[in-house]
Formats: C-alpha cells, sequence, structure tokens
C-alpha cells in the first residue's frame, strides 16, 4: 500500500497494515516491491519481511507501482500549464504497457481546457473536465474508476491531491500552492501511497514531475513507439516501407493522416522527439 524510507508497508487479510523489510536477495535480482504488488510475507514481531513478489501484470518506474487498472493522467490549462508533449509521453508509457490511460483536464473553473479535451478525444483517449474547486466531473471520475487499482499522475500543482479530497472528503490529503512566478507546483505528495475509496476503488496519489524530470520515466523503444500512439492505430502497416518510420519517409500513411487532419499535429511532434530520444539509447541501457 505504500512504501517509504525503506519500508513495505503490506496491507493484511484483516486490512491492518504491516511494516515490513524487503529480502536481500531482490537487490542481488534488481527488484524492489512496489506499490500495487501482490506479495508473500512472513510476519516477525510488530513487523515482516516480504519473501515473494508474485507475477505483475505491469509496472512503471515514475510513478513507482505496479498492476494498474487504469492510469488517470491530470494535465491543466491553468497555471501550471501542462504541455502536450508530457502528456504524450506518459500516454505512450502506459499504451507500451496496454494500460487504459483516461486524461483528467482539471482546474476547468480556471480554464477551460477544451483545446486539451479536443486534441485527447480525438486522439481517442477518454478524456473529462474537472475542477476540485466546483466538482465539475468529479461523479464521472467516480464512475471511471469504480472497483479499479488507479494511479493519478501528471506534473505539480495540477490537483491530483485535491481531487482525490474530493473523491473522499476523509483522506484530508495536504494540497500545495501553485508558484505564480514559476508557474508550477510545489510536491507535496513525496511517496507513492494506495488509499482505499468506496466500491472496492484503490487510488494512488503520487509525486507529480515538471517535463524537466521526464528523463527519469521509463523508456519506450523506437521499435514499440508507433503502437504506444493510439490514434496511429488505423494507418500502422499502411505505409509504403514495411518499416517505416513514420519520419520522412516516402508513402507514409501516418505523416498522411497528419497532413488530412485526422491525427492532431502535438501528436505527431511528440511522436517525433520521443522517436530521437529512443534512438540515443543504447541496447545495453535498453535491457
Amino acid at each position: 500500500m505504500k512504501a517509504l524510507s525503506g519500508f513495505y508497508y503490506v496491507e493484511t487479510a484483516n486490512g491492518s497494515l504491516l511494516p515490513c523489510r524487503a529480502r536481500g536477495r531482490f537487490r542481488k535480482e534488481g527488484l524492489s516491491p512496489l506499490v500495487g504488488d501482490m506479495v508473500r510475507y512472513t510476519r516477525e514481531g510488530d513487523g515482516g519481511t516480504v519473501e515473494e513478489i508474485l507475477p505483475r501484470k505491469n509496472s512503471f518506474v515514475r510513478p513507482a507501482i505496479a498492476n494498474l487498472d487504469l492510469l488517470v493522467v491530470f494535465a491543466s490549462g491553468a497555471i501550471p500549464v501542462t504541455e502536450p508533449f508530457l502528456l504524450d509521453r506518459i500516454c505512450a508509457i502506459a499504451g507500451n504497457q496496454n494500460v487504459p490511460v483516461v486524461i483528467c483536464i482539471n482546474k476547468c473553473d480556471l480554464e477551460s481546457g477544451l483545446r486539451l479535451e479536443e486534441i485527447y478525444t480525438r486522439a481517442g483517449y477518454t478524456t473529462i473536465r474537472t475542477s476540485a474547486e466546483t466538482g465539475e466531473g468529479i461523479d464521472r471520475l467516480r464512475e471511471l474508476l469504480h472497483g479499479k487499482l488507479c494511479a493519478f499522475t501528471g506534473n505539480s500543482g495540477v490537483g491530483k491531491s485535491s481531487i482525490l479530497n474530493r473523491l473522499d472528503a476523509k483522506l484530508s490529503l495536504e494540497v500545495g500552492e501553485v508558484s505564480q512566478k514559476l508557474g508550477r507546483g510545489r510536491h507535496t505528495t513525496r511517496h507513492v501511497e494506495l488509499y482505499h475509496l468506496p466500491n472496492g476503488t484503490c487510488v494512488a496519489d503520487t509525486p507529480g514531475f515538471s517535463s524537466f524530470d521526464t528523463e527519469r520515466m521509463d523508456l519506450v523503444l523506437k521499435e514499440n513507439l508507433q503502437f504506444a500512439f493510439v490514434d496511429f492505430a488505423p494507418y500502422i502497416g499502411k505505409c509504403q516501407f514495411h518499416d517505416c518510420a513514420h519520419l520522412s519517409e516516402p508513402g507514409c500513411a501516418i505523416r498522411h493522416a497528419v497532413e488530412a487532419g485526422d491525427i492532431q499535429p502535438t501528436r505527431y511532434e511528440s511522436y517525433t522527439k520521443l522517436y530521437e530520444k529512443a534512438k540515443e539509447y543504447k541496447p545495453w541501457e535498453q535491457g
């Protein structure tokens, strides 16, 4: 349920949290327990030891979490304004692991967010606009989360913790002010932690990040990148060349779709940036 300062807080059968250490062999194997993991453990006094991490259906580096049913990516058209490239990178990482994504455009009481809504709705994502202040969109978000293990992620200051407080007032999570000068939020969430909501929903609030932090995100290999962009799917395999990278090759169906307005220009720009970044990694860094 929570990982903090070398302790892993395991929810037991009776619902209590047991602080555990992890077996040293995990480090040798390059593993560590993640929030969302199903584990086997043994009790030792007032604590315990994680003995085994059960197979994961997915896992992420940032946020450090496993076994997600849904990733909710928060954005804002108001300060701090979310750059589409940041959203596209997160969506590509989720798409690479077949994790469904909901785009949540918060602070719509301050700025409508209609442009972001148009981009991501047309790209094929479930997109909602919310306001932690007025409650707009909260019931719809609650429906989308129902019964799932979810994570909230997005840049600092977009209101993830505020929305969680709206979903369940008993949580009373700390929220921070947004710096008007810097245009970004202060980190109030410093670790990943799962919270139980009604109707069998578990939601992880995660540390926010800015575009400067994205280098620490998971890498999507350039060979897989086209498949991680859901709006590219209708055009994959229709290019003149079977190994088309969709950059400058003649007869590219994806570039033609961009020119025709069927794929949003910002989405294609993000693809080309991510492809160039992926090319910089060496094979031994991609293992």
